[in-house]
């Protein structure tokens, strides 16, 4: 059993430094619209309306289903509740 220690739970289970930075980004944006849909207090029908999807991709989305979004497609989610995505570029430790 190895005590090797990572900055991020990404960092331990995704293969390189790019894929565990996309997954980062992904599940932030992923939380945020499920806060978004919980704090607006929107059905899942109601909620793939306003964000331009399908029912069953919501109930993938709120199900935690990472793999089946891509930045992009979560990027647009984001923009469509009137929110704003910003990005900063840090240089790695």
């Amino acid at each position: 059993m190895s005590n090797e220690k990572f900055a991020s739970v990404w960092d331990a289970i995704e293969s390189t430094p790019a894929e565990a930075e996309n997954m980062r980004l992904r599940s932030a944006l992923m939380i945020e619209l499920k806060e978004y849909i919980k704090r607006e207090k929107l059905t899942q029908a109601k909620a793939a309306n306003v964000l331009g999807v399908t029912q069953p991709r919501i109930s993938d989305l709120l199900r935690g289903k990472i793999e089946l979004f891509g930045l992009d497609m979560l990027v647009t989610m984001i923009a469509k509740t009137g929110q704003h995505v910003e990005m900063r570029i840090y240089r790695a430790a």
